[in-house]
């Protein structure tokens, strides 16, 4: 037998879909939900349809963006030069956060897991090097998270990159081996970008 009303236990169950929400966390969610105004649930229910309808990647370094080419990649006040490949848009996130990166990104999307069968066509690997032809970088910053899958990655877009002549680094290891540029604090990450070193 139910405990709630239909709709709140649809809501409940459609908030446990989200990572890290266990139903618990869920019902809280869902009541507050319900004791907002009409007005301030609309604005949720908006903003997530937005969300989906206007969010596409950038035609250029694929981050998540509402216009193309995103704001970065328009911005001509940013080191063309530089290059900082991440894994994904929080990542860049994160490091763009610390304010002491002024290049431009390209978003790969993921890693190299031959275990979970993704390989380098999966991933936005080509894209990158298509990039490396037609712009004038002179450096890739490699800043995959310091897994088994993120060093994979990074060694294997090493060995495509350098027999172009650009140089290829890697940021320091100021993050925490099996941790996640995502969660880093600022500092941290500003010390791993200015300790980055050849490859």
């Amino acid at each position: 037998m139910a405990l709630h009303a239909k709709p709140v236990d649809h809501l409940i169950e459609a908030l446990t879909k989200l990572p890290g929400i266990g139903r618990k966390t869920a019902s809280r969610l869902a009541f507050h939900i319900l004791r907002s105004n009409l007005s301030e649930a609309q604005a949720l229910a908006r903003a997530i349809l937005d969300v989906k309808e206007k969010i596409h990647l950038c035609s250029i370094c694929f981050n998540l963006t509402d216009e193309d080419p995103c704001r970065i990649c328009q911005d001509e006040n940013r080191n063309r030069e530089l290059l900082c490949v991440v894994e994904g848009p929080n990542d860049l996130i994160a490091i763009e956060n610390t304010g002491s990166f002024n290049g431009r990104y390209h978003v790969l999307h993921g890693t190299i897991s031959p275990l979970e069968g993704v390989g380098p066509d999966d991933i936005k690997i080509r894209e990158l090097m298509e990039r490396l032809q037609r712009e004038e970088i002179v450096e890739v910053i490699l800043a995959t998270n310091p897994t088994v899958e993120g060093g994979a990655t990074a060694l294997y877009l090493t060995e495509l990159i350098k027999p172009l002549g650009v140089k290829v680094t890697r940021i320091a290891y100021g993050i925490p081996m099996g941790g996640e540029i995502e969660y880093s604090d600022g500092m941290t990450l500003s010390k791993a970008l200015e300790g980055r070193r050849e490859i």
